[in-house]
């Protein structure tokens, strides 16, 4: 029986990534880009460069550079969002919730924290209307997913004023003072700095329970 012609394999050819897992790699190599760089000193060009594509065919996934950065502050305050909520779904007591709340925002891979200092270093961002579409779709979806943290964190503190754990005050003001504490950190934290994570979030942990007058012992004698 004859065979079927079959064209030919190209030489040396790369296989083509699927869309999706392109875009998740360009995510990660910007997220360490800006995060070591600072995103106004990272270069877009060098971002394609890196996941092996050429800086024009960035825009197939992304609008802009400033896309992608909403992108990835939208992804990092979903993150928070997810472990908040995976936390406080599994405790019934309330100080429990907290102490591991606090512990969990520490216990964090090197990736992780260089992606909250891209949030932070850039988090103004997400308060400016832009006119290109997608980057407007991206940065309100970040606004709200911060809006959203917030509110449940505001919540959570209501309820543990509720049942006696904390002082009355506001929830709102209360979790953004907490929030806002833990955020100074990534300002200048840097990994494989002098200073460990695990110190560092020790140290913190015991001025965010000063803040909310929670009591003192729920903080952790060592985070894993």
């Amino acid at each position: 029986m004859a065979q079927a012609n079959r064209a030919p394999k190209a030489a040396g050819r790369r296989p083509r990534s699927k869309p999706g897992v392109k875009r998740e790699e360009i995510l990660r190599v910007a997220i360490e880009a800006f995060g070591r760089n600072g995103y106004e000193d990272a270069k877009w060009a060098d971002v394609a460069s890196a996941v092996g594509i050429g800086p024009t065919a960035l825009y197939h996934y992304f609008e802009s550079k400033q896309h992608c950065l909403y992108e990835i502050m939208g992804l990092a305050v979903a993150d928070f969002q997810d472990r908040f909520d995976r936390i406080t779904s599994a405790h019934e007591d309330w100080n429990e919730a907290l102490s591991e709340l606090l512990t969990d925002a520490f216990e964090l891979t090197e990736h992780e924290v260089l992606r909250n200092r891209v949030l932070v270093a850039e988090q103004g961002l997400i308060g400016i209307h832009r006119n290109a579409p997608r980057e407007e779709a991206s940065r309100s979806a970040a606004r709200t997913r911060t809006r959203d943290l917030e509110f449940a964190w505001g919540t959570f503190l209501a309820r543990g004023m509720q049942q006696g754990h904390i002082p009355e005050s506001d929830p709102q003001l209360l979790s953004r003072a907490v929030l806002g504490l833990y955020n100074s950190v990534w300002h200048w934290y840097r990994p494989g700095g002098t200073l460990e994570l695990r110190d560092v979030g020790a140290f913190f942990i015991r001025r965010q329970l000063a803040v909310l007058g929670a009591d003192p012992g729920l903080a952790r004698g060592e985070l894993n």
